[in-house]
């Protein structure tokens, strides 16, 4: 195994402790995939069935596809980091894999992006895969810096922005504050200190304003001033991280959450009908997917319509909150090695580049595009949500999207997230104190990334 090969191992299992861009020689021995013979199967490696949804619908159904051409999705399932491992191994392997066994595509999510771009196993959609700077010119911004390396080549490219906004349930803030109107109901909430207010205003009504620790986690974290770890690998917590923590302790201290986590069931039911929690810090899918699904009374997949009447369907609103941010998003990646060039170029050019797809992709799923021209139309117009009670949330969407600052990304943002909520999931429930949960955050960190001090 040469140089360059032994420290992808040690890269792709540790999360990446550096950047590769000086290992010239990794894309040589992944192979360039620059021959004319086009491959007759295309590999795409993910987690779940979106991407492969978006792919038959509007590029597969169209008649994109060369004839010939198999279509081969391998989907794990990212439980305890299943999908990376096996991602991990298959790059690994892709030197020495059969033409037809290659990775053509892969998907990554923006909290462990740099692990992978910052290789020679990812390709440059401009060099390598030939889309043009115009091609690229009306996607967002930030879309474009996730997944730029550290030399300044972009490594992928995404069908999806995801600007976050607070989603409110419209009764809730008629009862606290007298008014469901989006702009009425965003004044009463343009910054955390009137949010501060607000929360404690609705515990006088009986409403929590939040459901759990984490609702708002990702939209502090998303506004700090710093990465989470400096130039010299020290660890850095930005203060607007700590203010998360104050306000996560004194809403859990004085009763204006539930003390729930993302993604349990508590949480999930506290959206739905019997839920007396005031709003939830949601970006695109959320709002269109799992708000929608939470909200209803018979679920769809019992029969149940998305429709007023089911449920609190209609009785959400949203507004842009006391700061922005993001949340989420996928990335379509290149795996050097591709014996698929064309191929790949054609998918990411029409399901990330062509703006009367990403339209349609809007129009059909209510899913918000990376396409700043498509979405600029969409929200001059008379586009509406009637979950959210005829709002046309992408006009507010398209006013959050450009101003996403993702400069202070890290490849260390996944472990640092993951390892900070946990650690003060236990000062929150009064089970250590605040210095100790700092403690056991750097303790848990040091541990996957030895590399790293406090």
């Amino acid at each position: 195994m040469n140089n360059a090969k032994k420290f992808l191992v040690l890269f792709l299992t540790l999360a990446m402790l550096v950047s590769m861009a000086a290992c010239g020689s990794a894309g040589e021995t992944a192979g360039s995939g620059t021959g004319d013979e086009e491959g007759k199967v295309l590999n795409i490696y993910c987690w779940n069935e979106e991407f492969k949804s978006r792919f038959t619908d509007y590029f597969e159904k169209p008649g994109l596809v060369p004839d010939g051409v198999k279509v081969n999705f391998v989907i794990t399932p990212n439980q305890d980091n299943a999908y990376q491992n096996a991602l991990d191994e298959a790059l690994l392997n892709q030197e020495n894999a059969a033409g037809d066994d290659k990775i053509d595509i892969f998907l990554i999510e923006a909290d462990y992006a740099l692990k992978y771009v910052n290789t020679d196993y990812t390709l440059d959609v401009v060099n390598d895969i030939g889309l043009t700077e115009d091609d690229l010119s009306d996607q967002y911004q930030y879309t474009r810096d996730i997944v730029t390396d550290s030399s300044g080549r972009q490594k992928g490219t995404t069908w999806q922005a995801t600007p976050g906004l607070f989603a409110y349930r419209r009764s809730i803030a008629k009862d606290v504050l007298g008014t469901d109107d989006p702009e009425k109901v965003q004044e009463a909430l343009a910054n955390w200190d009137k949010f501060d207010q607000v929360a404690e205003k609705a515990a006088t009504k009986g409403y929590k304003m939040l459901s759990g620790y984490d609702d708002s986690f990702r939209t502090f974290n998303n506004n700090v001033s710093q990465p989470w770890v400096d130039k010299n690998n020290k660890i850095v917590i930005d203060p607007n991280v700590m203010r998360w923590v104050e306000q996560t302790k004194l809403y859990t201290d004085k009763g204006y959450n539930n003390k729930t986590i993302l993604w349990a069931p508590e949480w999930a039911a506290d959206q739905g009908p019997a839920g007396k929690v005031f709003g939830f810090f949601y970006s695109t899918w959320g709002i269109n997917f799992t708000l929608l699904g939470n909200s209803l009374a018979t679920p769809e997949s019992e029969g149940g319509k998305p429709e007023v009447g089911n449920g609190i369907y209609g009785d959400y609103a949203v507004c842009q909150g006391p700061q922005n941010y993001y949340w989420g998003g996928t990335w379509i990646c290149a795996a050097a090695g591709t014996d698929n060039l064309k191929l790949v170029h054609d998918i990411m050019y029409t399901l990330t580049c062509d703006a009367a797809t990403m339209k349609q992709i809007t129009v059909d799923t209510q899913d918000y595009t990376n396409n700043v021209s498509a979405m600029n139309e969409l929200a001059s117009s008379d586009f509406k949500s009637d979950f959210l009670g005829g709002q046309n949330h992408i006009a507010l969407f398209a006013d959050a999207a450009p101003k996403i600052d993702m400069s202070n990304i890290s490849p260390y943002d996944q472990t640092m997230t993951e390892q900070f909520r946990s650690a003060f999931k236990d000062y929150f429930d009064n089970k250590v104190t605040k210095e100790q949960a700092l403690e056991n955050f750097y303790t848990a960190v040091i541990e996957k990334h030895p590399e790293l001090s406090k």
